[in-house]
């Protein structure tokens, strides 16, 4: 296996203890102060492990077809399971916000998929690699604004609140990205299709 496949794979072994430490904390013993912390820890092991894929494999010149697929999903899986999360505990995200992220990347997805087994490729867009760094940037702010609300500083009120406006926020901007990305390939959709 390809050197970049393992940090795919690691990512995707990783992303599942920030839902377990969210949500489970105090059941492991770790206190609400400490919590943001841990992950944010989590987060940045799974952005730097997304970054050293991507970078290794065009380094080594290590390019897979298996990393094309399992490097998308990771990031999918990964972005998918922070907003999940943060629709429960401290945090409340409204469900359905959330799932305006989950049918951008099922569609998308699906498209893909499709596209392949007619034998061409969608290459990616700038619009969905900003996407990504948005929603990294969204869940970063969240849990940096756990700190002072742990600390007291910030209401749960606030949080809340500007959890909502930010991710809202990209939720439209993702939306515009399922525009975008449509609209760029429509000649490659409508080959698929008939």
């Amino acid at each position: 296996m390809a050197a970049p496949l393992y940090f795919t794979l690691l990512r995707v072994f990783l992303v599942p203890l920030f839902p377990l430490f969210y949500l489970f904390h105090e059941r492991l013993g770790v206190s609400l102060g400490s919590l943001p912390y841990i992950l944010i820890l989590i987060l940045l092991l799974c952005e730097f492990t997304d970054l050293f894929d991507g970078f290794i494999a065009r380094k080594l010149n290590k390019v897979t077809d298996l990393g094309k697929i399992l490097d998308p999903m990771a990031d999918s899986v990964t972005r998918l399971t922070v907003l999940f999360t943060f629709s429960q505990g401290l945090v409340q995200l409204p469900l359905l916000l959330v799932l305006v992220f989950l049918f951008r990347e099922f569609m998308i997805s699906t498209l893909r998929t499709i596209c392949a087994l007619k034998g061409f490729a969608l290459a990616a867009r700038k619009s969905g690699k900003l996407k990504a760094v948005l929603l990294a940037s969204v869940s970063f702010l969240i849990l940096l604004l756990m700190i002072p609300y742990t600390m007291g500083y910030l209401s749960l009120d606030s949080l809340r609140l500007v959890s909502l406006i930010s991710v809202s926020l990209a939720a439209v901007y993702t939306v515009f990205t399922a525009v975008d990305y449509f609209y760029a390939n429509r000649s490659y959709i409508k080959k698929a299709i008939y």
